[in-house]
């Protein structure tokens, strides 16, 4: 798969190794933009606040199947419900919520994990197969929230209860599973 990641710190960077790892063909943007034309996946993995300036300086958005990886820091400034639909109103594809309530200074250490990690998601339709797959390939196992709409906003609030957490015990993993998985 061809994946554009927009973005090249923590999150996009280390998911850009991990699916080249997997086999996958990965290009990376920064801060100068590029040409996201080749990209059967866009990424976007910028701070929250910086969704619209990363977005205008890239080309060739035009309804990919997209996967929103920000996440938000400072209060809310958009009038969109979500950073995803903030996103997805620019490309104009399927859209995901992923790999926000995961710590990328841990990703090198998720293959050493007894149990793979969860990874929480909320997808359109048309993004969910294209979404749980990279999940996987990055090592992670999908659990799906619910679709965009009701479930983007979730995931994206609930970083305030993550950084709580990881304040307490420092970076982790977690695990959804069914209690008979465990």
């Amino acid at each position: 798969m061809n994946i554009t990641v927009i973005g090249r710190g923590r999150i996009g960077g280390g998911l850009g190794r991990l699916w080249q790892s997997a086999g996958h063909h990965v290009t990376t943007l920064g801060r100068e933009g590029g040409e996201a034309r080749e990209g059967d996946v866009i990424v976007v993995a910028v701070p929250g606040q910086a969704i619209a300036d990363a977005l205008a300086r890239v080309k060739g958005l035009n309804g990919q199947v997209t996967i929103d990886a920000t996440n938000i820091y400072v209060p809310r400034t958009s009038s969109y419900p979500s950073l995803a639909h903030e996103i997805k109103s620019v490309i104009g594809g399927p859209t995901a919520k992923s790999f926000s309530t995961n710590f990328a200074i841990l990703y090198d250490d998720i293959a050493r994990q007894r149990v793979k990690p969860s990874n929480l998601y909320a997808a359109d339709p048309g993004a969910r197969l294209v979404t749980e797959r990279l999940i996987g390939d990055a090592g992670f196992d999908p659990v799906f929230a619910g679709d965009l709409d009701h479930a983007a906003r979730l995931l994206e609030d609930s970083s305030a209860l993550t950084r709580a957490i990881s304040g307490q015990i420092g970076p982790y993993f977690y695990r959804y599973g069914n209690a008979g998985e465990f």
